[in-house]
């Protein structure tokens, strides 16, 4: 079912009874972000009571510390099981590569470099991309393994739905090709009022300067790993707020 949300009823979206969420953006291998807002929201939690988070992808790649961050992610995984875990078009592309790293080779110049020095992979410019990707299947934890094949692509709760990118119009959910949950920008962000979800969209892969709340969807990408800040969109109730690192 697709109506006009943003005229309609996005401004009273609730977040589902009793429940608080973080819904965090790209993290893009900067665990030190990461460590910041994760203080932040145990703060609150202290204040406010527990919560629950979401993680809308993007974890590696781009930032110094891709392994650091999905070290974390994992412990969070084991210490907070109710912890959603969405998939990123780079987490997409770092497993492809190591499935077929020459036809996949371009991953080293979307930050794959970076991502293949964090887990100890040195002279990335010298080698083959099959050299590459076999010392990386080697130094890859299985938990790690299992974390990245195991993400999810979309999440609802309440009036919301999370994707990591978001979802092409006109097409309902259960009909949406991964590739536009992944990789979509254009297409979505201007889609005319009749052609949007039911639900509004909570989403990152689009980076910006500071988060933006449109009604019907909201982009929590504020390019941690090009000097800016990573940031959650906290709903509670019908209540949207954002907090940074």
């Amino acid at each position: 079912m697709l109506k006009n949300l943003f005229g309609d009823n996005s401004s009273s979206a609730r977040a589902p009874d009793g429940m608080r969420l973080y819904a965090i953006g790209d993290i893009h291998g900067c665990a030190d972000h990461l460590d910041r807002l994760l203080d932040k929201i145990a703060a609150e939690e202290r204040a406010s009571g527990p919560a629950r988070l979401i993680f809308l992808g993007d974890y590696v790649d781009r930032g110094p510390d891709s392994r650091g961050v999905v070290d974390r992610l994992v412990e969070i995984r084991r210490s907070r099981p109710q912890t959603i875990f969405l998939k990123g078009n780079h987490e997409a592309v770092f497993l492809d590569f190591l499935a077929d790293p020459y036809e996949m080779r371009d991953w080293l110049d979307w930050g794959g470099a970076d991502t293949l020095r964090s887990y100890g992979v040195d002279n990335v410019a010298a080698r083959t991309p099959d050299d590459l990707a076999d010392e990386m299947t080697s130094r890859l934890p299985a938990e790690h393994v299992a974390f990245l094949k195991g993400l999810e692509l979309t999440f609802t709760a309440g009036d919301y739905l999370f994707v990591h990118a978001g979802v092409r119009p006109g097409v309902p959910l259960e009909s949406q090709a991964e590739r536009d949950l992944l990789w979509i920008r254009g297409e979505f962000h201007h889609a005319p009022p009749e052609a949007r979800p039911e639900k509004v969209v909570v989403h990152g892969h689009h980076p910006l300067r500071k988060p933006l709340d449109a009604g019907w969807r909201i982009d929590v990408d504020t390019g941690a790993c090009f000097g800016g800040r990573l940031t959650a969109v906290v709903l509670e109730g019908d209540g949207r707020r954002f907090l940074s690192s």
